[in-house]
């Protein structure tokens, strides 16, 4: 049974600093991620931010904290970059006004996999209180509340607190599971269990620990390294 590593080999720290040092169109790829972070903070401070993905995606995308919190049920079984396409074409002041059906048609026509039940849980959760949430100093306690939505498991939570700022928890979506499989630092299972999620997590918090680099950053090189993208 693979169980935690604590001494991560030395050939996993090695594929992640080759991604760090890389660079795109002349960019080093590290200033890429320290900027993407940057936006994370600002969103969870100020409660707005502006994303800007290029060269990955030609978007720029301004949000605030509800319209994130929309993006990250849209992601659940779709792709970061729909979620990203879908959050630039309703914004914030639809996510947040307009009906049920109207968000559910839109979806479809984009291409979302579940228009309808996301659609649900969009307007579920427009009486969330995400200031309650930015209270927690811990991530780990934050995603304690926000894990309480309906249609938001460990990684949509997970990624919704990180893209708001917070540094210390893990995505463990598919591609940062199969980097982990891949290297048997964690067993390869059908589905990601609450408990594998937090074997992956910690696993994820001692190759952070090597590297000096916060879980936030790292979740970013692995992205790219498996996807050839950073995006959020």
């Amino acid at each position: 049974m693979v169980g935690i590593t604590k001494n991560i080999p030395r050939q996993v720290i090695m594929e992640i600093e080759d991604v760090i040092n890389i660079s795109i169109d002349g960019t080093p790829l590290n200033k890429i991620v320290e900027k993407r972070i940057l936006e994370f903070k600002e969103l969870g401070i100020s409660g707005h931010t502006k994303f800007d993905f290029r060269p990955f995606l030609d978007i720029e995308l301004e949000t605030g904290l509800f319209g994130e919190l929309c993006f990250c049920f849209l992601t659940a079984n779709s792709s970061a970059e729909l979620g990203i396409r879908i959050q630039k074409h309703i914004g914030d002041e639809g996510f947040a006004k307009l009906e049920e059906k109207e968000i559910a048609d839109i979806l479809k026509k984009m291409g979302h996999r579940y228009p309808e039940v996301r659609a649900r849980y969009i307007v579920l959760a427009r009486n969330f209180d995400i200031g309650k949430v930015l209270k927690e100093k811990s991530g780990k306690r934050a995603r304690e509340i926000v894990i309480n939505l309906k249609g938001l498991g460990m990684k949509e939570s997970s990624h919704f607190l990180r893209n708001i700022g917070y540094d210390d928890i893990a995505i463990v979506d598919r591609h940062i599971y199969r980097f982990l499989v891949k290297h048997k630092l964690v067993p390869e299972k059908n589905s990601i269990s609450p408990s594998l999620y937090l074997l992956c997590e910690k696993t994820l918090e001692n190759i952070s620990a090597e590297l000096g680099i916060p879980l936030s950053a790292l979740d970013l090189f692995i992205f790219f390294k498996q996807a050839g993208k950073v995006l959020k």
